[in-house]
């Protein structure tokens, strides 16, 4: 071995504590990285699923009744009619 090479080895043995170290810092959040996305996208997923289900189902009809304030409104028109 070269002398160069017998630094640079004992070199990283000095710091490989510290790669080490890091390395796995770095896997860990790649790790949770990987999994926030996996929920996020599974949460859109089911979330876009639900919304399909829902709007297939057949929607309820509801019909209003307008007479009460429609004669509301008439007996006003009168009455301010006779006002003047």
């Amino acid at each position: 071995m070269s002398q160069e090479k017998v630094d640079k080895y004992k070199k990283e043995k000095a710091n490989r504590k510290q790669t080490m170290k890091k390395e796995k810092l770095q896997n860990v959040l790649r790790k949770c990285m990987v999994g926030v996305v996996a929920v996020i996208l599974i949460g859109w997923i089911g979330y876009s699923a639900y919304g399909t289900y829902e709007s297939k189902k057949p929607k309820e009809e509801v019909e209003i009744d307008y007479t009460a304030l429609t004669d509301f409104s008439e007996k006003l028109s009168e009455a301010a009619k006779e006002a003047e």
